[in-house]
Protein backbone atom coordinates (compact mmCIF):
# COMPACT_ATOMS: atom_id res chain seq x y z
CA UNK A 1 0.00 0.00 0.00
CA UNK A 2 1.26 3.44 -0.67
CA UNK A 3 0.31 6.35 -0.08
CA UNK A 4 0.36 10.18 -2.55
CA UNK A 5 3.48 10.98 -0.75
CA UNK A 6 5.25 7.99 -2.44
CA UNK A 7 3.72 8.63 -5.10
CA UNK A 8 6.35 10.36 -8.38
CA UNK A 9 4.47 10.28 -11.32
CA UNK A 10 1.47 8.09 -12.82
CA UNK A 11 1.02 6.36 -16.02
CA UNK A 12 -1.48 7.30 -18.21
CA UNK A 13 -3.29 5.19 -20.63
CA UNK A 14 -2.31 4.58 -24.23
CA UNK A 15 -4.21 4.45 -27.79
CA UNK A 16 -2.65 1.87 -28.81
CA UNK A 17 -0.32 -0.96 -28.05
CA UNK A 18 1.43 -1.39 -31.31
CA UNK A 19 4.18 0.82 -32.34
CA UNK A 20 2.15 1.82 -35.87
CA UNK A 21 -1.20 2.47 -34.14
CA UNK A 22 1.01 4.74 -31.43
CA UNK A 23 2.69 6.46 -34.48
CA UNK A 24 -1.01 7.22 -36.27
CA UNK A 25 -2.10 8.66 -33.04
CA UNK A 26 0.84 10.67 -32.85
CA UNK A 27 0.18 12.36 -36.24
CA UNK A 28 -3.96 12.64 -35.97
CA UNK A 29 -3.17 14.70 -32.66
CA UNK A 30 -0.42 16.73 -34.66
CA UNK A 31 -2.78 17.88 -37.62
CA UNK A 32 -5.46 18.46 -34.73
CA UNK A 33 -3.73 20.63 -32.54
CA UNK A 34 -1.61 22.41 -36.18
CA UNK A 35 -5.64 23.36 -37.09
CA UNK A 36 -6.02 24.60 -33.99
CA UNK A 37 -3.01 26.68 -33.71
CA UNK A 38 -3.46 27.84 -36.57
CA UNK A 39 -7.09 28.59 -36.66
CA UNK A 40 -7.14 30.08 -33.25
CA UNK A 41 -4.38 32.04 -33.88
CA UNK A 42 -5.66 33.36 -37.33
CA UNK A 43 -8.82 34.38 -35.07
CA UNK A 44 -7.20 36.24 -32.50
CA UNK A 45 -4.45 37.98 -34.76
CA UNK A 46 -7.48 39.19 -37.09
CA UNK A 47 -9.45 40.42 -34.28
CA UNK A 48 -6.53 42.41 -33.09
CA UNK A 49 -5.32 43.65 -35.87
CA UNK A 50 -8.84 44.61 -37.73
CA UNK A 51 -10.23 47.91 -36.04
CA UNK A 52 -13.94 47.04 -36.98
CA UNK A 53 -13.87 43.53 -35.27
CA UNK A 54 -13.52 45.70 -31.98
CA UNK A 55 -17.20 44.70 -30.92
CA UNK A 56 -17.93 42.85 -27.50
CA UNK A 57 -18.98 40.22 -29.87
CA UNK A 58 -15.26 39.54 -31.70
CA UNK A 59 -13.67 40.71 -27.73
CA UNK A 60 -15.54 37.79 -26.34
CA UNK A 61 -14.49 34.88 -29.42
CA UNK A 62 -10.80 36.25 -28.98
CA UNK A 63 -11.17 35.11 -25.10
CA UNK A 64 -12.60 32.04 -26.33
CA UNK A 65 -9.83 31.14 -29.08
CA UNK A 66 -7.08 31.70 -26.01
CA UNK A 67 -8.82 29.16 -24.38
CA UNK A 68 -8.76 26.79 -27.15
CA UNK A 69 -5.34 26.99 -27.41
CA UNK A 70 -4.97 26.73 -23.57
CA UNK A 71 -6.79 23.57 -23.92
CA UNK A 72 -5.20 22.11 -27.36
CA UNK A 73 -1.74 22.96 -25.41
CA UNK A 74 -2.55 21.66 -22.23
CA UNK A 75 -3.14 18.35 -22.82
CA UNK A 76 -1.68 17.15 -26.45
CA UNK A 77 1.96 17.78 -26.15
CA UNK A 78 1.95 15.58 -23.60
CA UNK A 79 -0.38 12.56 -25.51
CA UNK A 80 1.64 12.99 -28.61
CA UNK A 81 5.14 12.91 -26.80
CA UNK A 82 3.91 9.49 -24.81
CA UNK A 83 3.02 8.23 -28.24
CA UNK A 84 5.95 8.94 -30.09
CA UNK A 85 8.21 7.63 -27.06
CA UNK A 86 6.28 4.76 -26.30
CA UNK A 87 5.82 5.63 -22.70
CA UNK A 88 2.87 6.12 -20.34
CA UNK A 89 4.78 8.14 -17.67
CA UNK A 90 3.64 12.00 -16.56
CA UNK A 91 5.19 13.72 -13.33
CA UNK A 92 3.47 13.76 -10.12
CA UNK A 93 3.71 17.77 -10.30
CA UNK A 94 2.96 17.85 -14.14
CA UNK A 95 -0.45 15.38 -13.46
CA UNK A 96 -1.24 18.33 -10.79
CA UNK A 97 -0.26 20.88 -13.33
CA UNK A 98 -2.09 19.16 -16.31
CA UNK A 99 -5.22 18.77 -14.30
CA UNK A 100 -5.31 22.77 -13.12
CA UNK A 101 -4.96 24.01 -16.40
CA UNK A 102 -7.20 22.10 -18.28
CA UNK A 103 -9.91 22.76 -15.22
CA UNK A 104 -8.78 26.03 -15.74
CA UNK A 105 -9.21 26.62 -19.49
CA UNK A 106 -12.37 24.29 -19.83
CA UNK A 107 -14.14 26.43 -16.95
CA UNK A 108 -13.12 30.00 -18.76
CA UNK A 109 -14.57 28.68 -21.72
CA UNK A 110 -17.81 27.41 -20.96
CA UNK A 111 -18.14 30.83 -18.55
CA UNK A 112 -17.56 32.50 -22.12
CA UNK A 113 -19.92 30.72 -23.78
CA UNK A 114 -22.34 31.83 -21.32
CA UNK A 115 -21.28 35.26 -21.59
CA UNK A 116 -21.58 35.06 -25.59
CA UNK A 117 -24.99 34.06 -25.37
CA UNK A 118 -26.29 37.14 -23.14
CA UNK A 119 -24.06 38.88 -25.58
CA UNK A 120 -26.33 37.52 -28.29
CA UNK A 121 -29.31 37.98 -26.05
CA UNK A 122 -28.71 41.76 -25.86
CA UNK A 123 -27.79 42.40 -29.63
CA UNK A 124 -30.56 40.89 -30.88
CA UNK A 125 -33.71 41.16 -28.19
CA UNK A 126 -33.15 44.66 -26.80
CA UNK A 127 -30.12 46.31 -29.87
CA UNK A 128 -31.16 49.93 -28.45
CA UNK A 129 -29.70 48.66 -25.21
CA UNK A 130 -26.29 47.32 -26.68
CA UNK A 131 -24.02 50.10 -26.35
CA UNK A 132 -25.00 50.57 -22.47
CA UNK A 133 -25.14 47.16 -21.32
CA UNK A 134 -22.10 45.59 -23.47
CA UNK A 135 -20.16 48.76 -23.45
CA UNK A 136 -16.37 48.28 -23.17
CA UNK A 137 -15.94 48.45 -19.35
CA UNK A 138 -18.37 45.87 -18.49
CA UNK A 139 -17.10 43.34 -21.71
CA UNK A 140 -13.97 43.66 -19.62
CA UNK A 141 -15.32 42.92 -16.35
CA UNK A 142 -17.23 39.84 -17.89
CA UNK A 143 -14.17 38.47 -19.33
CA UNK A 144 -12.10 39.11 -16.00
CA UNK A 145 -14.90 37.28 -13.91
CA UNK A 146 -15.07 34.30 -16.01
CA UNK A 147 -10.53 33.91 -16.39
CA UNK A 148 -10.62 34.69 -12.03
CA UNK A 149 -14.13 31.91 -11.78
CA UNK A 150 -12.31 29.50 -13.92
CA UNK A 151 -8.93 29.90 -11.77
CA UNK A 152 -10.92 29.60 -8.56
CA UNK A 153 -12.57 26.76 -9.67
CA UNK A 154 -9.39 25.15 -10.93
CA UNK A 155 -7.69 25.91 -7.67
CA UNK A 156 -9.73 24.70 -5.42
CA UNK A 157 -10.68 21.28 -7.58
CA UNK A 158 -6.94 20.84 -8.08
CA UNK A 159 -5.60 21.15 -4.23
CA UNK A 160 -8.41 19.40 -3.02
CA UNK A 161 -7.70 16.31 -5.29
CA UNK A 162 -3.82 16.26 -4.78
CA UNK A 163 -4.80 16.72 -1.21
CA UNK A 164 -6.25 13.14 -1.19
CA UNK A 165 -3.95 9.93 -0.19
CA UNK A 166 -3.78 7.79 -2.77
CA UNK A 167 -3.02 4.00 -2.11
CA UNK A 168 -4.62 2.37 -4.92
CA UNK A 169 -1.79 2.36 -7.68
CA UNK A 170 -0.90 4.83 -9.80
CA UNK A 171 -2.71 4.10 -13.39
CA UNK A 172 -5.08 6.50 -14.80
CA UNK A 173 -7.85 5.69 -17.12
CA UNK A 174 -7.58 8.76 -19.47
CA UNK A 175 -4.90 9.90 -21.70
CA UNK A 176 -4.81 12.67 -19.71
CA UNK A 177 -4.70 13.50 -15.61
CA UNK A 178 -9.15 14.25 -14.83
CA UNK A 179 -10.40 13.93 -11.33
CA UNK A 180 -12.84 10.86 -11.78
CA UNK A 181 -9.82 8.63 -12.74
CA UNK A 182 -7.88 10.24 -9.58
CA UNK A 183 -10.47 9.85 -7.49
CA UNK A 184 -10.88 6.00 -8.15
CA UNK A 185 -6.49 5.58 -6.61
CA UNK A 186 -8.02 7.30 -3.23
CA UNK A 187 -8.18 5.30 -0.27
CA UNK A 188 -9.71 7.44 2.11
CA UNK A 189 -13.22 9.13 2.42
CA UNK A 190 -12.14 12.38 2.35
CA UNK A 191 -13.02 12.33 -1.59
CA UNK A 192 -15.96 13.53 -0.11
CA UNK A 193 -14.55 17.03 0.28
CA UNK A 194 -14.18 16.64 -3.72
CA UNK A 195 -17.73 15.79 -4.07
CA UNK A 196 -19.13 18.72 -2.67
CA UNK A 197 -16.84 20.80 -4.55
CA UNK A 198 -18.33 18.74 -7.62
CA UNK A 199 -21.66 19.39 -6.07
CA UNK A 200 -21.09 22.99 -6.52
CA UNK A 201 -19.55 23.16 -9.45
CA UNK A 202 -22.60 21.15 -11.25
CA UNK A 203 -24.86 23.51 -9.89
CA UNK A 204 -23.00 26.66 -11.83
CA UNK A 205 -23.10 24.51 -14.84
CA UNK A 206 -26.36 23.73 -14.76
CA UNK A 207 -26.96 27.54 -13.55
CA UNK A 208 -25.30 28.69 -16.93
CA UNK A 209 -26.86 25.88 -19.21
CA UNK A 210 -30.15 27.16 -17.64
CA UNK A 211 -29.66 30.91 -18.76
CA UNK A 212 -28.14 29.73 -22.26
CA UNK A 213 -31.26 28.34 -22.93
CA UNK A 214 -32.94 31.35 -21.98
CA UNK A 215 -31.30 33.41 -24.22
CA UNK A 216 -31.73 31.06 -27.20
CA UNK A 217 -35.43 30.94 -26.30
CA UNK A 218 -36.05 34.78 -26.00
CA UNK A 219 -33.66 34.99 -29.17
CA UNK A 220 -35.79 32.44 -31.30
CA UNK A 221 -38.89 34.44 -30.02
CA UNK A 222 -37.59 37.70 -31.37
CA UNK A 223 -36.54 36.41 -34.53
CA UNK A 224 -39.59 34.57 -35.68
CA UNK A 225 -41.10 38.18 -35.30
CA UNK A 226 -38.83 39.77 -37.91
CA UNK A 227 -41.00 40.25 -41.09
CA UNK A 228 -38.63 40.04 -43.66
CA UNK A 229 -36.94 36.54 -44.73
CA UNK A 230 -33.72 38.38 -44.92
CA UNK A 231 -33.84 39.92 -41.41
CA UNK A 232 -34.30 36.38 -39.86
CA UNK A 233 -31.66 35.19 -41.75
CA UNK A 234 -29.63 37.48 -40.84
CA UNK A 235 -30.37 37.08 -37.02
CA UNK A 236 -30.08 33.30 -37.10
CA UNK A 237 -26.41 33.75 -38.98
CA UNK A 238 -24.63 35.53 -36.11
CA UNK A 239 -26.37 32.81 -32.93
CA UNK A 240 -25.55 29.71 -35.31
CA UNK A 241 -21.96 29.48 -34.97
CA UNK A 242 -22.39 30.00 -31.01
CA UNK A 243 -25.27 27.76 -30.75
CA UNK A 244 -23.02 24.94 -32.51
CA UNK A 245 -19.97 25.81 -30.75
CA UNK A 246 -22.29 25.51 -26.97
CA UNK A 247 -24.20 21.92 -28.45
CA UNK A 248 -20.64 20.08 -29.33
CA UNK A 249 -19.24 21.44 -25.68
CA UNK A 250 -21.98 20.42 -23.71
CA UNK A 251 -23.22 17.11 -25.46
CA UNK A 252 -19.71 16.06 -26.19
CA UNK A 253 -18.95 16.52 -21.82
CA UNK A 254 -21.84 15.93 -20.81
CA UNK A 255 -22.12 12.01 -22.12
CA UNK A 256 -18.61 11.77 -21.42
CA UNK A 257 -19.52 12.02 -17.68
CA UNK A 258 -22.75 11.19 -17.42
CA UNK A 259 -22.89 8.17 -19.59
CA UNK A 260 -24.47 5.11 -18.15
CA UNK A 261 -21.74 2.51 -16.39
CA UNK A 262 -22.95 -0.17 -18.47
CA UNK A 263 -21.98 1.26 -21.53
CA UNK A 264 -18.69 2.45 -20.53
CA UNK A 265 -15.57 0.84 -22.65
CA UNK A 266 -11.63 2.14 -22.61
CA UNK A 267 -12.32 2.70 -26.48
CA UNK A 268 -15.60 4.36 -25.64
CA UNK A 269 -14.09 6.69 -22.55
CA UNK A 270 -10.63 7.72 -24.95
CA UNK A 271 -13.25 8.68 -27.98
CA UNK A 272 -15.19 10.55 -25.27
CA UNK A 273 -12.59 12.38 -24.03
CA UNK A 274 -10.93 13.44 -27.24
CA UNK A 275 -14.34 14.71 -28.45
CA UNK A 276 -14.95 16.77 -25.79
CA UNK A 277 -10.97 17.97 -25.06
CA UNK A 278 -9.50 18.13 -28.24
CA UNK A 279 -12.09 18.20 -30.90
CA UNK A 280 -13.86 21.56 -30.14
CA UNK A 281 -10.76 23.72 -30.20
CA UNK A 282 -9.69 22.66 -33.21
CA UNK A 283 -13.25 22.95 -34.68
CA UNK A 284 -14.67 26.46 -33.10
CA UNK A 285 -12.00 28.45 -35.77
CA UNK A 286 -13.80 27.08 -38.54
CA UNK A 287 -17.44 26.66 -37.61
CA UNK A 288 -16.94 30.68 -36.80
CA UNK A 289 -14.57 31.45 -39.99
CA UNK A 290 -17.30 29.47 -42.31
CA UNK A 291 -20.59 31.21 -40.78
CA UNK A 292 -19.28 34.98 -39.88
CA UNK A 293 -18.50 36.80 -43.32
CA UNK A 294 -16.88 39.91 -41.52
CA UNK A 295 -14.18 37.55 -39.48
CA UNK A 296 -13.83 35.50 -43.10
CA UNK A 297 -12.84 38.92 -44.65
CA UNK A 298 -10.78 39.45 -42.18
CA UNK A 299 -8.61 36.55 -42.14
CA UNK A 300 -8.44 36.50 -45.94
CA UNK A 301 -6.90 40.24 -45.53
CA UNK A 302 -4.70 39.50 -42.72
CA UNK A 303 -3.52 36.27 -44.43
CA UNK A 304 -2.96 38.25 -48.02
CA UNK A 305 -0.99 41.15 -46.39
CA UNK A 306 1.38 38.55 -44.67
CA UNK A 307 1.60 36.86 -48.15
CA UNK A 308 2.22 40.81 -49.62
CA UNK A 309 5.47 40.99 -46.92
CA UNK A 310 6.93 38.12 -48.08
Amino acid sequence: MSNSSSISDFLLLAFADTRQLQLLHFCLFLGISLAALLGNGLIISAVACSHHLHTPMFFFLLNLALTDLGCICTTVPKAMHNSLWNTRNISYKGCAAQLFFFLFFISVEYFLLTIMSYDRYVSICKPLHYGTLLGSRACAHMAAVAWASGFLNALLHTANTFSLPLCQGNALGQFFCEIPHILKLSCSESYLREFGLLAVTVSLTCGCFMFIVFSYVQIIRVVLRIPSEQGRHKAFSTCLPHLAIVSLFLSTGAFSYLKPPSISSTSLDLSLSVLYSVVPPALNPLIYSLRNQELKAAVWRLMSEQFQTY
